[in-house]
């Protein structure tokens, strides 16, 4: 198994640039999901790494060995397509025998290897069956065994799962983490779905127009989003985003969100931001309903959506729309007024202009933080 390894990758579609000057260096053994919304260049990556793209200026490692000028079936690497990609006259014993026939192994080696893989994957009372007499699920087995069966050094999986309902989904991210777990091959994987993204990989790189911008574990991109960007588009519901400023009172500094009443908190730390153009995001998960009349953000209830072990409210502050997800099933009418809170640590601060996080408000009303948040901050603008 090896690591893999982006240097300054940059590719040109004629004037269009997918990737601008991209480094990305995945561990050997790792589970790297690539992330991002349609057009952004995690296909493009994939392609790149297996030699299906000719990248315009960078270098690719596998290994230690450069890949950059190597034909695909030199680089070692196995990739499973959204599409299956199975060829429809084989059954799916040949199907999967397929890279083993290509390098010619012997038949006795292919019959002991085939029934190992599909052993592994309940595909063993398949194989003698055509892809169309096969589900879905079951497609995407055969996609996955054939390319495990080569025992490469890199797996590249495009969208796997995106043609699969949602039980079958479920399902399959399962068997896919177990198996590259047990097998321990280093795997990229890329998907627009932020469930897939955040269940699966060891870390996650998120896209966006070319560029990645943020990589992390799943608890620190979420937790600890670089930019306003991966804030908004991890979660489901997404951060409430909207525009504030603080101002001086006579007991310390307030922060006033457009629309909302005011959050008032001490003055160590917020003064720093009296003349800064800022954005706060709080997540509709940090949101709770609040007894206090001083702080927090006051609305109107617009839409109320009962998912069972979670209930999504719609708010309407002063003319900005909120989402709030509370656990279980709430008894909450439509044309309510609610008033919500959320505690210091879960509100955080952007920059409007860099769009960079500053600090959650519990980093900025800790002096000893303080200067340090401000100076990285100001190091953005």
């Amino acid at each position: 198994m090896s690591s893999v390894r982006l240097e300054g990758v940059t590719k040109h579609y004629g004037t269009q640039c997918a990737l601008s000057d991209l480094s990305l260096e995945i561990q050997d053994g790792e589970f790297m999901v690539l992330v991002g919304p349609s057009g952004c260049g995690k296909s493009t990556i994939l392609r790149s790494i297996a030699g299906l793209e000719e990248v315009t200026r960078g270098d690719i490692y596998i290994g230690k060995t450069p890949v950059t000028l190597l034909s695909p079936h030199k680089r070692d690497v196995a990739m499973v397509f959204q599409s299956y990609a199975l060829y429809p006259n084989l059954t799916v014993f040949e199907n999967i025998a397929f890279p083993l026939r290509a390098v010619k192994t012997p038949i006795i080696a292919i019959r002991q290897q085939v029934q190992e893989v599909a052993v592994r994957l309940g595909l063993d009372q398949f194989l003698h069956r055509k892809p169309r007499s096969l589900s879905g699920g079951q497609r995407q087995r055969v996609a996955i065994a054939r390319a495990i069966i080569r025992k490469p050094q890199v797996f590249l999986m495009d969208e796997p799962l995106s043609n699969l309902d949602a039980k079958l989904r479920g399902q399959m991210r399962s068997e896919i983490m177990r198996l590259q777990k047990q097998l321990g091959t280093t795997t990229v994987f890329v998907t627009h779905d932020q469930v897939e993204a955040m269940t699966m990989g060891d870390r996650i790189a998120v896209m966006d127009g070319g560029v990645i911008q943020q990589i992390g574990t799943p608890f620190e991109v979420y937790y600890r989003p670089a930019n306003m960007f991966v804030a908004g588009f991890l979660g489901s519901p997404s951060m409430n985003l909207v525009t504030a400023q603080v101002e001086p009172t006579s007991d310390g500094m307030r922060l006033i969100l457009a629309g909302t009443s005011a959050f008032v908190y001490p003055a160590c730390g917020l003064q720093e931001l009296s003349a800064a153009s800022l954005i706060v995001g709080i997540r509709p998960e940090d949101l709770a309903i609040s007894d206090d009349d001083q702080n927090g953000i006051q609305g109107r209830v617009e839409l109320v959506e009962y998912l069972g072990s979670e209930t999504i409210l719609t708010i309407d502050a002063g003319g900005h729309e909120w989402r709030v997800k509370l656990n279980g099933r709430q008894r909450v009418s439509r044309d309510e007024s609610l008033r919500f809170a959320a505690s210091n640590e879960n509100i955080y601060l952007f920059d409007t202009r860099s769009t960079q996080l500053i600090g959650t408000l519990a980093d900025l009303i800790t002096e000893k933080s303080t200067e340090n948040l401000i100076t990285q901050w100001r190091s953005h603008g």
